[in-house]
């Protein structure tokens, strides 16, 4: 395993693929026991497959591969209960009537799950929680030029989607 991990290092794909393959089962228990649902599993499994290829050259010590990749997965685990725990609290605000009925409306909410969710996310933390891009990222346990990234790029993605969407009433009522 050490001969393969190094020449996973060295940049050999079919070596990291191998060594992802060989260590699936165990990521694959660890996430289990944080995460419990089969969908975000897979995710965070996805996760630290890309971030392990892309940080391959960060290990020190081939040795320590499993227990890098491992922490690696845990964090990803713990970047999708931070997400999920975010999502459950508001819909429990929303249960208790305390959410902006803006929000409360069909567009905005169709609006936002037309954009990809780690804009989305941002966006409702910065504009309906009215934390700054310092606080979201430590929640999300993001940079904070990262999170002021998403929240630009989140911008751009609803702009086009308003626009899509005005473009789509505007025929409609031509046709009318």
């Amino acid at each position: 395993m050490n001969q393969l991990i190094k020449k996973a290092m060295k940049g050999d794909a079919d070596a990291f693929t191998e060594l992802m393959e060989q260590n699936m089962q165990s990521m694959y228990k660890t996430a289990w026991v944080y995460l419990k649902n089969d969908m975000d599993i897979a995710d965070a499994i996805q996760d630290t497959i890309l971030a392990c290829y892309e940080n391959l050259d960060t290990l020190r010590n081939p040795k320590y591969f499993k227990t890098w990749m491992t922490r690696v997965l845990i964090n990803k685990c713990n970047d999708i209960i931070r997400k999920r725990q975010y999502f459950e609290d508001i819909e429990v605000v929303a249960l208790e009537g305390e959410l902006d009925q803006q929000f409360e409306c069909c567009e905005w909410k169709e609006l936002l799950n037309s954009i990809e969710e780690k804009y989305s996310i941002v966006i409702l933390m910065h504009y309906y929680d009215g934390l700054s891009a310092k606080e979201i990222g430590k929640v999300l346990g993001l940079n904070t030029n990262t999170v002021l990234t998403r929240l630009r790029r989140g911008r751009q993605q609803l702009r086009k989607e308003l626009e899509v969407s005005e473009y789509q009433t505007t025929a409609l009522r031509q046709v009318l």
